[in-house]
């Protein structure tokens, strides 16, 4: 029989920065833009306002109007934004795409859905509707957890942080809206619960690269350097709420600002002056695949169940009853799980759905395409069954396109049970 890891609560203690002033930089303080030293008497008074601001959490104030100055700023500077306000691209992908290799990125993922659980019930709620364990998380902490059908269908990974009053969960921006009607469908009578889609109330951005915890330090919250995944605290930029957390939705390395519109343009513009290297979207769907990142629609669908696509980290054990546990716990005890989501280098560009055959068997399907960072490089991701590939082994994609099994690194990173001598 397979063993769960034990839940390790790590509680994180909160509290709070005040943003100085300057005249070179009116919103962010040049060399240190988030300061947590005591402030003087001359400060008092502003960092008492800052201290009385930031009790409240971001999703729980009043949001300013959201004018379109980030987007406009960006635009102005050479970005490509789509109609629905995506930015795709700084036109320097390549450059970006180094940056997060040896370097440091900064990404808007304002895009992606944000949804706030709030009320007395929350943690018990997200409990058994989800498949992480969130009775043994404290406020402060956070964790990756997984939507599934009843059958353990996957939906979409949401990252969620633990906070004071609310958890936060950032997930896909095609499935933000169906999640949070599928999670009001389940609130009965009695439950002390709310769900609110905050995604155009707040921004949100990304760092990432090995770089980024330098950033963290010149803006003076590495305190965060080093801190469990999801770990969450929260600062004030000159009285607008700020939280920042460990990892981001493509890694658990980097960190994430889930922060007021008002404050965008400015927390943009200090991360680049850090050295920061701005990477859109269409950079950041090469590196969702080439890093192994499955998406809805892609390899998160109805066709593959949630331990065929690998998210073991996002999965209690020995947590109880949730949706999807029956058949989760089926597949564990019986090794039903058939098949599984691997990298694949191609000989050429294939698409999403090819066939994946060795010696002339199916054995698969191709989910996901991207060129590499050269045009003659070719990278996927698909489900393989389990007895047919595995690293290192060639397998044929679609009629004549051969392809080499490889490791992808948000796969690496998950961690099966480990199974008993006995069983």
């Amino acid at each position: 029989m397979a063993t769960a890891t034990p839940c390790v609560a790590h509680l994180v203690g909160r509290f709070t920065a005040c943003l100085e002033n300057s005249r070179a930089a009116p919103l962010l303080y040049r060399n240190a833009a988030f300061s947590t030293k005591k402030s003087n008497k001359k400060n008092k008074l502003s960092s008492r306002k800052s201290l009385s601001t930031i009790a409240a959490l971001p999703s729980e104030l009043s949001p300013p109007p959201i004018d379109h100055d980030f987007l406009d700023t960006v635009t102005a500077e050479g970005a490509k934004v789509s109609e629905e306000g995506i930015i795709e691209t700084f036109d320097n992908d390549d450059e970006a795409l180094n940056a997060f290799d040896n370097g440091v990125v900064a990404m808007d993922l304002s895009h992606f859905g944000r949804i706030r659980v709030s009320g007395d019930d929350r943690i018990q709620f997200l409990h058994n509707q989800t498949t992480a364990n969130f009775e043994c998380l404290s406020e402060g902490q956070g964790c990756d957890t997984v939507f599934v059908t009843p059958t353990a269908r996957t939906i979409d990974i949401a990252y969620a942080w633990i906070m004071k009053k609310a958890v936060i969960l950032m997930v896909s921006p095609e499935t933000c809206g169906n999640i949070t009607e599928m999670l009001n469908k389940y609130i009965f009578f009695a439950d002390k619960v709310e769900i609110q889609d905050i995604t155009k109330q707040t921004c949100l951005f990304a760092l990432a690269g090995p770089k980024s915890t330098q950033v963290m330090a010149n803006l003076n919250l590495s305190d965060l350097v080093g801190q469990p995944y999801g770990t969450n605290r929260h600062y004030s930029v000159n009285g607008m709420p700020l939280s920042v957390g460990v990892g981001n939705i493509l890694s658990e390395e980097g960190f994430s600002l889930l922060i007021s519109p008002a404050t965008a343009r400015s927390v943009w513009k200090t991360l680049l002056s850090q050295g920061a290297i701005p990477l859109g979207s269409n950079a950041w769907e090469k590196l969702r695949i080439t890093q192994g990142r499955p998406a809805p629609g892609k390899e998160l669908t109805n066709e593959f169940n949630v331990l065929e696509a690998g998210l073991w980290n996002s999965i209690s054990l020995n947590k109880g009853c949730y949706k999807g546990q029956e058949t989760i716990s089926r597949l564990i005890t019986y090794d039903g799980v058939k098949q599984r989501l691997w990298g694949i280098h191609l000989s050429a560009s294939a698409e999403p759905g090819s066939p994946i055959t060795v010696s002339g068997k199916k054995v698969g399907k191709l989910t996901s395409y991207t060129t590499g960072r050269k045009e003659s490089d070719h990278f996927a991701l698909g489900y393989i069954k389990r007895q047919a590939a595995s690293v290192g082994d060639t397998v044929i994609v679609g009629e004549n396109i051969i392809g080499t099994v490889v490791d992808v690194p948000f796969l690496s990173r998950q961690s099966p049970p480990i199974k008993n001598s006995s069983s």
